[in-house]
This record gives structure tokens, C-alpha cells and sequence, in this order.
């Protein structure tokens, strides 16, 4: 099994990507994100890879962040996400969105991703829900186990929202001031407090 490939970006199209190495060329897919994070041709560039076998061909998924690598292998163990939805998935979304969205249970953030309808997203939430907490960001982990208590988070979420922040930014600035100043915490300190952690 291919595990890491080192060579010459050769070309970088629409989903893929041709890395040269020692002669041989690697048609290696990959996400949007990866894609825009490689070196233009022909420059040397480093992929993680996730190789897999099937009767009619050998599929070779590349990733510059482990994260985004790890997140594959999870994503792919969902009923109804192949490679080429896990892929849509983290072109629409990083490490950090995902693991936000899933402890929010943001349906419309998984929807945006090609392929994925609304029935694949709940099932993709419900499902990595209790596994999400351990998955990586990209720059450290963070455990889902700081999930917002309901009620007060909520409510300052929705007027977080309704003042322009996305869910995905605002959620983990509310948990943040919600751990500091603690669960009971009044709903005009947490959104003034949200808020000037928003404006850093």
C-alpha cells in the first residue's frame, strides 16, 4: 500500500493531480482544499496517501494535512459516503468546520458538500457525533466533550447568527466564554463576551 508519495507536481486539474516521482507518474485525487495548497508545476510536493483496491483499479486519495487524511478514513466508514463524497466534503468543509458542524448538528453546513442530501447528512451526524470529539483540526485536537449546554448557548448562537457570524466561527467562541464564565453564566454577558472573542 502506498502511504506517502514525494515527487514533481506534473499537473493539477479539476479533483486530481499528476505527481511525478523518479519517472513514474501518480494520478492522485484529492480534495479542493489540498489541491489549492500544493505548489504550482513543477514544483516538489509531499502527499499523504490513502490507497484503495478494487477489482477494476487501484485509487490513490492525496492530502497535505493528516487531519484532512484522518477525516477521510472516517468520513468513508458512513453508509452512502464513498471517497468521491468524503472528498466533496472536505473541499466544502476543514477539519475545524466539520467537527463544529457535527457537534452543532448543522445539516445545512453537510448539505453544501456535492453529493450529500439531507437524509446522508443527518446519518452522517448522528453517526459521528461520539467519534467526532477525538478527531484532529488540522492544529491540535478539540474534544467535542466542550459541547454548548442547550438553552443559553442557543440562544446567544441564534443572536450571534442573526447578527452575520457564521455558526461554524461563532459556536466555538460561545463555548469558549461559556467555560470561562461557567454554565450559569447571564445571556448578556456570554453574547458580549462572544462577541469581543469574534472581534480578535
Amino acid at each position: 500500500m502506498i502511504g506517502k508519495l514525494t515527487g514533481k507536481i506534473d499537473q493539477i486539474e479539476d479533483g486530481r493531480c499528476l505527481i511525478d516521482v523518479g519517472g513514474v507518474g501518480y494520478v492522485v485525487q484529492a480534495s479542493s482544499r489540498t489541491l489549492a495548497a500544493l505548489p504550482q508545476p513543477p514544483a516538489l510536493a509531499a502527499l499523504l496517501i490513502e490507497t484503495q483496491v478494487r477489482e477494476d483499479a487501484i485509487l490513490l486519495y492525496g492530502f497535505t494535512d493528516p487531519a484532512e487524511r484522518d477525516w477521510f478514513r472516517l468520513l468513508t466508514t458512513v453508509q452512502g459516503v464513498g471517497a468521491k463524497v468524503a472528498l466533496g466534503i472536505l473541499s466544502a468543509l476543514s477539519p475545524r468546520d466539520l467537527v463544529t458542524a457535527i457537534a452543532a448538528s448543522d445539516r445545512a453546513s453537510m448539505t453544501r458538500a456535492p453529493g450529500v442530501g439531507p437524509k446522508l447528512a443527518v446519518r452522517i451526524l448522528s453517526e459521528l457525533r461520539d467519534k467526532a470529539g477525538a478527531m484532529p483540526l488540522g492544529s491540535g485536537f478539540v474534544p467535542i466533550a466542550a459541547q454548548l449546554p442547550r438553552g443559553v448557548a442557543e440562544d446567544v448562537l441564534s443572536a450571534l447568527v442573526n447578527l452575520g457570524y457564521r455558526r461554524q466561527e461563532a459556536q466555538p467562541a460561545v463555548a469558549r466564554v461559556i467555560e470561562r464564565l461557567g454554565e450559569t453564566a447571564g445571556l448578556d454577558a456570554v453574547i458580549r463576551d462572544s462577541l469581543k472573542e469574534l472581534a480578535r
